[in-house]
């Protein structure tokens, strides 16, 4: 999976798939889950013009962390869209953790100051190393920051990228800091708007089983979302920080790339992309490492 997809070549198409769905030439459900005491089973269908039918069944356990299994485990299957033949199952693991740090680092790209020069990444898992490796393709980064609940995890993803120092801290972390990513399981908070110097842009993955970002910060900053179901549904489809909020006050990040609303508007603008993960995000993913398959001769063909 990684032989076969370019990171550059992911980046592009997740910026024409958010502008595709926010104008219209895409099917996308919310997604729905079944929960065990555990964790949960989350089904996320999908078609977007030109990548097909697509649906992922991907499983969210943040227990297995302890036992150094990956928390989000999973499958995509591609199907035709002109016939609804079956045409692939790959696994979801590596495209799930890829796709939603390009996805925020087409908001970084998007939303940050021209000038941003110092990362922060909150979270050494999967996600953080998701993130270390797609959001400096958008920026020029002169350092970043690591802070991890578990020190041990922050110095090893430190080690991947010689701009990185671990910092000890959360807040440490985010104070100064030009772009903060949050990339964990809390269930609480793991920012406050007090530590964001104005202009930073805040981009949050977390959240699935409590809010990762504080009221104050979405309340005070401009928000931007993949879709506005963010708002308008439950979790796990929706994000818990923006439950009851007026969807209306949101924008899409298709919406920016189209041009039909702006995006940041002065250099003090503390922006948001808050992330629920969206399936035509998988859809233009699994497109790129189909074709690559195919054009390769990778993979195993069988007959159904």
């Amino acid at each position: 999976m990684e032989r076969l997809l370019s990171l550059p070549a992911m980046l592009q198409a997740l910026q024409a798939g958010f502008r595709e769905y926010s104008t219209g030439a895409a099917s996308i459900p919310p997604r729905t889950a079944a929960r065990a005491p555990s964790g949960l089973l989350g089904a996320m269908p999908g078609w977007l013009a030109g990548a097909g039918l697509v649906i992922k069944a991907v499983t969210v356990f943040p227990g297995n962390a302890d036992a150094g299994r990956p928390s989000h485990q999973g499958l995509i299957a591609v199907f035709d869209e002109h016939d609804g033949a079956p045409l692939c199952v790959m696994d979801g693991e590596y495209i799930t953790a890829v796709r939603t740090g390009g996805a925020a680092a087409v908001s970084v790209r998007l939303l940050a100051r021209p000038d941003a020069r110092t990362l922060a990444i909150l979270g050494a898992g999967a996600q953080g190393r998701s993130h270390l490796a797609t959001v400096p393709l958008v920026r020029e980064l002169a350092s970043i920051r690591v802070a991890s609940r578990t020190r041990e995890r922050a110095v090893q993803l430190a080690d991947l990228d010689p701009r990185c120092v671990v910092m000890d801290t959360f807040e440490e972390a985010v104070r100064g800091a030009d772009v903060v990513c949050c990339c964990t399981d809390a269930r609480e908070p793991v920012i406050r708007y007090g530590w964001l110097a104005p202009g930073t842009h805040v981009t949050s993955v977390g959240g699935t089983f409590g809010a990762e970002v504080d009221a104050e910060t979405v309340d005070r900053s401009r928000v931007f979302v993949e879709w506005r179901g963010a708002a308008e549904n439950p979790p796990p489809a929706g994000a818990r920080e923006l439950q009851g909020a007026d969807p209306q006050v949101l924008t899409e990040l298709g919406e920016v790339i189209a041009g039909s609303r702006p995006g940041r508007q002065r250099a003090d603008d503390i922006t948001l992309y808050k992330s629920t993960g969206v399936a035509f995000e998988d859809a233009v993913v699994a497109r790129i490492v189909y074709d690559a398959a195919v054009s390769s001769g990778a993979g195993v063909s069988v007959q159904l």
